[in-house]
């Protein structure tokens, strides 16, 4: 020691030295898990797999190392994963697996991971009553319909060809053979509460979410945003009126949802109630629409629906105008506006008023016998600016 070193100098910086000589100690592998390593060479008995666990290696079985045609597969310095199926194999090391053996020893490794709860992987072949065949390594198994996807599934049929992930919900094994039931939605289940917490912890009114069209309805959409299903309703896909949601969405499609409203609940499957909005992230058509159709312009439009007491009139996609009965008719008796227009007819309209704070649009047809100028139609939307009644009713107002 110096003698510019003081002794508690020293024993700081001895300290300092023995805490960065300290690396935690990372826990024992055990059989199940899920584990990634490097391939430090390639032998006769195997690949061995450097875990980052000091001189500890384990061994990646040949068999599993090979493909469809003998072909070794991996590398030395290639990065794998693997699971465990035995921490003290016949070499002493742990033993691991990409892909289940077959025969005997696959029928071992399917009893451990029944035994454990471990997925498995499946390639659904058949479809056959009540559910589908399923071979998980070389053995038949059982996967009932009811257990094959979160949704309600009608048609098994696309499944069969596809490679899932399955748990074993029951392993009967004898001299005779083995008896496996499979289910893929408890393992969609296990990840939807998994990934559901990390939803909720940034679930907020207002906030922007990515989510997937998990299922559609007449009333709405139902979007997966992160292990928790929202509803999308149908007035909140568009601005335009009417929009169906199976004319505009698709299940499995990806788009961003805007939360709406949280609403909390009793039941613990489902403890809040999601409404979204598809639609408050799109531009409003409103901010756009006084300027273009000012009082006095005409315009080209279609009918959109008709009412007792007139017609719809699309002007733009998402606005609508209201031409009233008696513009429609002309000054003729007429009881429903039907009997004028229908649905789809393209007609010329006049734009009366416009009420920004209510979003309507009062529209003439120029059928009235009355010659109505632009300064007529500024006048009497002066004189009666909180109604959207005839153009006759304007008038009257006028002069009174």
């Amino acid at each position: 020691m110096s003698q510019e070193e003081s002794p508690e100098d020293f024993a700081s910086l001895f300290a300092e030295y023995e805490k960065n000589q300290q690396k935690p100690k990372r826990r024992e592998p055990r059989v199940g898990d899920s584990v990634s390593g490097k391939v430090l060479s390639v032998g006769r008995d195997g690949a061995f797999v450097d875990l980052g666990l000091g001189n500890v290696e384990a061994l990646l079985a040949l068999d599993d190392i090979r493909d469809a045609k003998g072909n070794v597969n991996v590398k030395v310095g290639d990065e794998i994963k693997a699971r465990v199926v035995e921490t003290a194999g016949k070499t002493g090391c742990i033993v691991l697996r990409r892909s289940m053996a077959k025969g005997a020893a696959g029928s071992a490794e399917l009893a451990q991971a029944a035994q454990l709860g471990l997925a498995v992987e499946g390639t659904v072949t058949a479809v056959n009553k009540g559910g589908v065949d399923v071979l998980v390594a070389g053995t038949r198994g059982f996967c009932p319909i009811s257990q094959l996807d979160l949704r309600h599934v009608e048609d098994a049929t696309p499944y069969v060809g596809q490679k899932y992930q399955f748990k074993i919900t029951k392993y009967e094994g004898d001299s005779r053979g083995v008896n496996i039931v499979l289910s893929r939605r408890a393992l969609q289940e296990e990840s939807r509460r998994s990934q559901a917490e990390g939803t909720r912890a940034k679930l907020a009114v207002g906030n922007v979410m990515p989510g997937v069209v998990s299922s559609l309805r007449d009333f709405g959409a139902f979007i997966d945003i992160g292990g928790i299903d929202g509803l999308l309703p149908a007035s909140e896909i568009s601005h335009q009126r009417g929009t169906k949601p199976s004319d505009v969405l698709a299940v499995g499609q990806e788009l961003e949802v805007q939360v709406l409203r949280i609403e909390k609940t009793d039941d613990p499957k489902r403890p809040e109630k999601i409404s979204l909005s598809l639609k408050s992230l799109a531009r409003d058509p409103w901010q756009d629409v006084a300027d273009r159709l000012a009082p006095g312009s005409k315009v080209q439009a279609k009918v959109a629906r008709v009412e007792s007491f007139g017609a719809f009139v699309e002007l733009a996609p998402g606005i609508e105008g209201l031409a009233h009965i008696s513009e429609l008719s002309g000054g003729r008796q007429a009881k429903h506006a039907r009997e004028v227009v229908k649905p789809g007819d393209v007609i010329e309209v006049t734009v009366l008023s416009v009420d920004r704070e209510k979003r309507r649009i009062a529209l003439g047809t120029g059928e009235r016998e009355d010659v109505v100028d632009a300064e007529d139609i500024a006048a009497a939307k002066r004189a009666a600016p909180d109604r959207l009644g005839t153009l006759g009713d304007l008038f009257k107002n006028l002069k009174r």
